[in-house]
Order: C-alpha cells, then sequence, then structure tokens
C-alpha cells in the first residue's frame, strides 16, 4: 500500500481525502494535462485501494472544477490553465494590496520582530539553497502579514485560495537560480514594515506578485485557452 495512504489511515483521515489530494496536486502542477482521462482502476492500482473512495475522490475533484466526468466516457482533467493562473494573482493583487496596508498599519511591535525573524531564517534557508524550506517558510512570512491585519474577513478571504497559491508558489520557486530573486523581493516588503510605508508596501506586494505570477506560468505545464 502507498506510504500515504498508510500514513493517511494512522492518522484517521480518509482514504478519499488523501487521494483527492494526491491527484489534485499532479493536477495543478500540470503532471495531469488538461484532456487527459483518469481512469478509476488505474487510480486503484496505485493506491492499492477499491474504487469506493477512488469514486469519492473524483466527486470533490469535479466539485473543485478539476476534472470532468463525463457519461459513459469516464473522467478527464480541465486542469489549471494560463487563464487560472492570470486571474488568481490578479486576484491576490488586489486582495493583498489591501492586506499588507492593513498589516503595516496594525501590526505589533512582537509581529514586526516575528516577521523579521521569519525573513532571517528564508534568507538562511535560501543561502543553504533547501527550496523546501524557503517554501515552507515564504508560507509563514506571508501567513504573518495576513495575521496582523487583524481582519478576520481578511483572513477568510485569503485562505480560500490558499491552496492554489501554494501549488503556484511550488513551481515558480523550483529552480535555485530564482531564490535570491525572491528573497530580495521579501526584504523589500520587509522593509516597509519598518518605515511604516504603506503606499511603498503596496507597490512591493504588487511587484511581487507580478514577479511569481510570471515564475509560476514558466514552471507550471499549463496551456493557453484555445
Amino acid at each position: 500500500m502507498n506510504n500515504n495512504i498508510k500514513n493517511a489511515l494512522y492518522n484517521n483521515h480518509s482514504l478519499s481525502d488523501m487521494i483527492f489530494n494526491a491527484l489534485r496536486d499532479r493536477i495543478l502542477v500540470g503532471e495531469c494535462p488538461a484532456g487527459e482521462k483518469i481512469q478509476e482502476n488505474d487510480v486503484a492500482d496505485e493506491f492499492s485501494v477499491s474504487r469506493t473512495p477512488i469514486r469519492e475522490a473524483f466527486k470533490q475533484l469535479e466539485q473543485e472544477g478539476l476534472i470532468e466526468n463525463i457519461t459513459n466516457k469516464g473522467a478527464y482533467v480541465l486542469g489549471f490553465e494560463k487563464q487560472d493562473v492570470e486571474d488568481l494573482y490578479e486576484i491576490r493583487q488586489a486582495v493583498e494590496g489591501v492586506a499588507i496596508k492593513w498589516a503595516i498599519e496594525r501590526i505589533s511591535e512582537d509581529e514586526r520582530i516575528q516577521l523579521q525573524e521569519i525573513y532571517e531564517l528564508m534568507e538562511f534557508y535560501t543561502q543553504k539553497k533547501d527550496i523546501n524550506k524557503v517554501m515552507d517558510i515564504n508560507t509563514r512570512f506571508h501567513e504573518a502579514i495576513y495575521t496582523a491585519t487583524k481582519s478576520r474577513f481578511m483572513t477568510q478571504i485569503l485562505r480560500a485560495y490558499q491552496l492554489y497559491v501554494e501549488k503556484t508558489r511550488q513551481v515558480g520557486m523550483y529552480h535555485e537560480s530564482l531564490l535570491e530573486e525572491t528573497l530580495k523581493e521579501h526584504k523589500s516588503i520587509l522593509d516597509c514594515f519598518f518605515t511604516q510605508d504603506t503606499k511603498k508596501g503596496t507597490q512591493e506586494i504588487i511587484e511581487h506578485l507580478n514577479n511569481a505570477k510570471e515564475r509560476a506560468e514558466k514552471g507550471m505545464k499549463i496551456p493557453n485557452k484555445k
């Protein structure tokens, strides 16, 4: 049995959720391209499970708009297209432009120090060229900004698309050569919390998101809509 499935059983997570997560990850990073047929039998064999949790996972994928179940034909990947990436980052610019303004205005001294410490960790692991660690810390950096907004509504909005952000971030930072570039962008954002410059903070986050979008589009195997 697949190790992830064993872990899921040990941790009382459902099989269908674990399979759903695994397939969703593959679709979002382009390992399962749009138009590809996903066979229930193949997935069941891979994970050494019955077809019941596979069907549940497929239902979840269809609800998220990542596959389409066609009667008498099967399940086909809809995927994550170039337009989807562009839409995601345009939404991020609109929402996170407001978020960083509020965060700079509302951040406490302890939170500012914590943000500095997160950045220093990012700097350390960037020098080590540890991509996985940098991605984890990158997430913490942005979450610290979201928390500093002191807005439960903003936090709910940001969490709604966080999974898709994580997947585009992973492929966008895949190459070691990009680590220094992203580190500099985060330093520019961090500086605005110490100068309390909300206007520059908004400019820096938008520039960072524009660059992140370009990195994601280069890293993801996604087609243009025809």
